[in-house]
């Protein structure tokens, strides 16, 4: 609304006050302008200053000068001076003071840049907006402004036509429900929204604002179980980094040993190949020696003949040249080639193991005394069944009252695995508990509790097979079924970590629990028909 002008006043006054009022709301602009911050366009926090001269809120630079870095090449974002390394960030302390003062004198600069429509002599930021007049006002001139109903007052805003209906011109006052937008109150009398469902805006802000608050609940939790996970893989990077580096090491020794010892191993598997004939032609050059000594010994047989006394020795080694004669007839010639290349390889896969430890199945075996009446274990305690048949053992503390059983071992350090062949039963539950576990009631199954980490197999309400992983009573469902009857189940106890795996080809990994170990650890396994088998092995020291 334009004010009246005084009655004394004369036209060239009017149009001096008019300029001055003009000159005045530019020069407010103008200052706000020199105010605002290039990057997020608010007012300076925490001013800072390039030494080309230009200000920045201290976030703002820090953060474009973050996103610069991975080229290597920083400049500023309003001249793009270019600097050849991160420029310093220098404070600047006038500015800051100035952004105080003016922030002190206009507080509402910030929220909104709304002024009051009614003050005509300087510019005062607005508290409210009515939409019925379509004026912004301050507190001053609220306190005067019309209370009916009609006056509908809103957060200061510069766009008071889309807080009105296109149709009807009028405020916008309700929500109609059915077609999810916002109505006045001819629309949902007579218009297109007749019959609706509406709802007063109010009303409808708060239930989405409920939605809303619901939603970001979801996302924090969700953000934070994401945080978990990147702190728990960056942790797991870092010691496989640390692990690679020591292996890299360990794998080029290892290489260089190698490749020096299989050098060796073909000089000696050459050296028997060409060895069996070199000592077929030895024997041949003594027999050819024996020949000819034995033509020397006919000869003088032969001369005895005609002696009168041929009594003498004529023993000779015909058993012995004999035996060996067999011998290279008999050699097996590639045998011994193969003998030689079975022990060679055979070093060089021992030395390979004592490089790299090869980690083997732990050896589990079940304790029947924690077993369930209702199952059976077989006698080398490698297998349990499901059965109807009470199996009458006596009630003890350790004795679970469900379909369950524990191991006999028990792990509370370093890394051991163990597979189990399910393929047997339709309904179970694998894992490892604490010995602490609850043994009576629904919630000492594995998974079903703070003190075990299971997965299982289940049938749904729609009778499909259903797996899942579960901690402390809560559900993942798996993606996929299982493709294989066998499962494994790893364990790093100092990483405090438990994972399934399906022993398909190649081996897919299921799920991975984290935590921090504050007791032993035992195998556990439940099932409710049919047979499971642990899959045989050896502890890992």
């Amino acid at each position: 609304m334009s004010p009246l002008p005084h009655p004394h006043s004369s036209p060239v006054s009017e149009t001096l006050s008019f300029v001055s009022l003009l000159l005045s709301a530019m020069a407010s602009a103008d200052l706000r302008a020199e105010l605002e911050c290039s990057v997020c366009l608010n007012i300076y926090t925490d001013p800072v200053t390039l030494t080309c001269g230009h200000n920045f809120c201290w976030v703002c630079i820090d953060r474009v000068l973050d996103t610069q870095g991975g080229s290597g090449d920083f400049f500023c974002p309003v001249c793009r001076k270019r600097f050849r390394s991160r420029p310093a960030l220098q404070r600047n302390i006038t500015l800051h003071n100035i952004v105080g003062n003016v922030v002190s004198a206009h507080p509402d600069w910030e929220e909104s840049g709304v002024f009051c429509t009614q003050c005509v002599d300087s510019p005062v930021p607005a508290v409210r907006s009515c939409l019925h007049c379509e004026v912004s006002l301050c507190d001053k001139h609220l306190r005067v402004h019309k209370k009916s109903p009609e006056h509908v007052l809103c957060d200061p805003t510069l766009s008071m036509e889309s807080r009105k209906c296109s149709v009807h011109k009028e405020v916008l006052k309700y929500f109609c429900t059915k077609d999810n937008t916002c109505i006045c109150v001819s629309c949902s009398l007579a218009g297109e929204h007749r019959g609706h469902q509406v709802e007063t805006l109010d009303e409808a802000s708060e239930k989405k604002k409920e939605t809303l608050r619901n939603v970001l609940q979801k996302h924090l939790t969700k953000r934070e179980e994401t945080e978990e996970r990147v702190q728990s893989l960056q942790e797991h990077r870092r010691k496989v980094e640390e692990e690679a580096a020591g292996d890299t090491e360990r794998v080029t020794v290892l290489f260089r040993d190698l490749r020096r010892r299989l050098e060796d191993l073909e000089k000696r598997a050459l050296r028997e190949i060409s060895g069996r004939a070199e000592r077929i032609s030895i024997s041949i050059r003594d027999l050819e020696i024996k020949k000819e000594e034995l033509s020397r010994k006919m000869r003088h047989i032969e001369e005895l003949f005609n002696m009168t006394d041929p009594l003498c020795d004529t023993e000779d080694g015909d058993n012995e040249d004999r035996e060996r004669h067999e011998e290279l007839l008999h050699d097996g010639g590639g045998l011994g080639v193969a003998g030689v290349l079975h022990t060679g390889l055979s070093d060089i896969i021992t030395e390979v193991n004592v490089y790299f430890y090869i980690q083997e199945a732990a050896d589990i075996l079940l304790n029947g005394n924690t077993a369930g009446n209702t199952l059976q274990i077989s006698d080398d305690r490698k297998s349990v069944s499901g059965s109807d048949i009470d199996q009458n053992r006596p009630e003890t503390p350790e004795r679970f009252q469900c379909y369950q059983v524990l191991s006999s071992q028990s792990f509370s350090s370093g890394r051991h695995y163990w597979d189990v062949d399910v393929g047997g039963s339709d309904e179970w539950r694998v894992g490892m508990c604490y010995p602490s576990i609850e043994r009576r009631g629904w919630e000492s199954l594995i998974g079903s509790n703070k003190k075990s980490w299971g997965l299982d197999r289940d049938v749904n309400d729609d009778d499909d097979d259903e797996y899942s992983v579960r901690h402390d009573s809560n559900k993942i469902l798996l993606p996929t079924d299982i493709s294989s009857n066998r499962v494994r189940i790893d364990l790093d106890y100092e990483a405090g970590r438990i994972s399934f795996y399906d022993l398909c080809d190649p081996i897919r990994h299921l799920h991975t629990f984290t935590t921090t170990f504050t007791e032993p650890l035992h195998a556990g396994i439940g099932v409710w028909d049919g047979c499971i088998k642990i899959c045989g092995g050896r502890e890992e020291m």
